[in-house]
């Protein structure tokens, strides 16, 4: 079944937070509230929304909670005229921490990727120290933490991708940082009994950011692609939201670990060839490709939860059509192409 694509924002939402089946049973499943931790983010929005209309689609008093800063005071809006109870907050601020409602179901999200170079100290509290905080506040709860991919070495382009018994072997501080997080989350499902699912993400794709996007605004605009990490996984955001809300039926102690990526590993040259022939134009290129990149396998996500309801091909043309039209971005390239971990 294709899917129509979305050729405005309010049809970008619509297609990032229709309930499904699914998400319906996951909902049903959570047996009380949920908090959504660093809601504010790329993510953060469409995952919120996602929950809360699939609670109500199922009649369920469940409520979803948002805590981040909110610099942007529109996403906060957004969140609230949904009936979403948002929280502005500085989760750094062990006092406000510890006023936080108490919720069955937490979701951790909070992080920082770009401008973590010159700013290690920042990454390493944001990416470690705090998840350490909130792992000790919400110890009773069952807590999804969002991780990435980063986290594994590279792996051969033909190898199908690092599993999750794959020894992580992260590049840079970002990375490490990210280790830290996951470590902190292990820590407490040991220490506390906490049951705890961590997500190991890469790379989820809006039409307003991602890696598609990424490709397709450098073949549009004539600017080389760069294939130095020649192949990629990705996956639509509204799937990875779906999957993110499943993941609480595999939250475990000891922590439970989950790849969630797109099934296909991808070649970033097919994908800007795909582009050049969508927007009329031949791609340029950079670099070269090695025979390693950072790769997922994610065929115990897909066991669990599904594979994912659009598909590659269909984020391609989308992605497409959505840059032909001058549709919005958020300007947050993801600096895929990256080899020594420096964001």
């Amino acid at each position: 079944m294709r899917h129509q694509p979305p050729t405005n924002i309010d049809e970008l939402r619509e297609a990032l937070t229709t309930p499904t089946e699914a998400s319906l049973a996951a909902v049903r499943s959570l047996n009380g509230d949920l908090l959504i931790l660093g809601a504010g983010g790329k993510m953060g929005p469409s995952l919120a929304l996602l929950a809360q209309r699939s609670i109500q689609a199922a009649s369920l008093p469940y409520r979803v909670h948002c805590v981040s800063r909110f610099s942007s005071p529109d996403a906060a809006a957004e969140l609230t005229a949904h009936g979403i109870l948002v929280t502005s907050c500085d989760l750094l601020d062990s006092n406000a921490l510890s006023t936080l409602q108490d919720a069955p179901n937490v979701i951790f999200m909070a992080g920082m990727k770009f401008g973590s170079t010159g700013a290690e100290p920042l990454t390493w509290v944001l990416n470690t120290f705090l998840p350490g905080m909130v792992a000790r506040r919400f110890a009773q709860s069952r807590l999804v933490a969002l991780s990435t991919g980063n986290v594994y070495p590279f792996t051969p382009v033909s190898g199908g991708g690092a599993t999750e018994q794959t020894p992580p072997e992260p590049r840079g501080e970002y990375a490490q940082s990210c280790l830290g997080r996951e470590r902190m989350f292990e820590y407490a499902a040991l220490q506390y009994g906490t049951h705890v699912a961590i997500i190991r993400l890469n790379y989820a794709n809006d039409l307003r950011y991602g890696v598609l996007l990424d490709i397709a605004q450098s073949v549009l605009n004539e600017q080389p692609v760069d294939v130095s990490m020649g192949s990629v996984n990705v996956i639509w955001q509204g799937d990875a939201n779906r999957m993110v809300l499943q993941s609480f039926s595999q939250c475990a102690s000891p922590a439970c670990f989950i790849n969630l990526a797109g099934p296909e590993t991808v070649s970033v040259r097919w994908i800007a060839q795909r582009f050049g022939e969508l927007f009329g134009s031949e791609p340029i290129f950079t670099g070269a490709e090695s025979t390693t990149a950072l790769l997922s396998n994610s065929a115990l996500s897909m066991r669990l939860f599904g594979y994912p309801h659009i598909t590659l091909g269909e984020m391609i043309e989308w992605t497409a059509a959505w840059v032909k039209q001058g549709g919005a971005s958020l300007n947050k390239p993801t600096h895929f192409e990256t080899r020594d971990g420096r964001f």
